[in-house]
């Protein structure tokens, strides 16, 4: 997630037993309160990644946050066919005390924590193949002022919502994504806000409202026209 941050994050367990980052300053969460493993699995990976029939996949995320969105797509295509390179920006790294405080092994297993620990060592800046059939490359940037590279099947956008963090929401930045979405490209949010909706029409995304997970009513499914 992009994210303005300082020392005052703490750790907290959401509904499901997983944890989740709070940040004081901003009196926001990284991720839902009602489960945050939970939350990822179902907008980024069931409703996200299972629905591209793309391979290899190109996924661009905007942030990387604890990187729970990265592990679990890395433990889904290690039983799936599709070759998958993964792109995320990151403007505020967690400190590695941080990361290594996160209980996502409760949830993913031995073989989760091994992935997990391989995505969070890599180095930034550089595509770097952690597992069968799925590469990442973590990039240190800001979503706002820098320019973003490349062409992408699959956006997860998991930044703050647009009331904490508008600028990440502007049609500005729905622009730029756009422009590095294929056509056909699929784009996931857990935002359903009228704004949202409007920049993605604005730079020619269909847009869909699906059912979200527990604690949120809607999320946006949009398709690249």
């Amino acid at each position: 997630m992009e994210k303005r941050e300082g020392n005052d994050r703490k750790i907290v367990i959401t509904a499901d037993g997983s944890h989740t980052i709070y940040v004081p300053g901003m009196d926001e969460h990284y991720h839902s309160v009602n489960g945050a493993v939970q939350e990822s699995d179902h907008i980024f990976i069931r409703n996200g990644f299972d629905f591209c029939n793309y391979d290899p996949l190109h996924i661009f995320e905007a942030g990387f946050g604890t990187g729970l969105n990265a592990l679990l797509t890395a433990i889904r295509s290690l039983h799936g066919r599709p070759q998958v390179f993964y792109t995320s920006v990151e403007k505020y790294p967690l400190e590695d005390a941080v990361i290594k405080s996160l209980n996502y092994e409760l949830f993913t297993g031995e073989e989760g924590s091994h992935l997990f620990k391989q995505i969070h060592d890599c180095e930034w800046g550089r595509m770097t193949e952690i597992c069968r059939n799925f590469s990442i490359m973590k990039m240190h940037a800001d979503l706002v002022s820098d320019e973003i590279h490349g062409t992408y099947n699959l956006i997860y956008f998991d930044a703050f919502g647009p009331d904490k963090q508008p600028e990440i929401w502007t049609a500005e930045v729905f622009r730029k994504i756009s422009e590095i979405t294929s056509p056909g490209g699929i784009f996931v949010t857990y935002s359903s806000k009228g704004d949202v909706k409007r920049n993605l029409r604005q730079f020619g995304f269909e847009v869909t409202l699906l059912p979200g997970p527990p604690g949120k009513r809607h999320i946006i499914r949009a398709v690249k026209i």
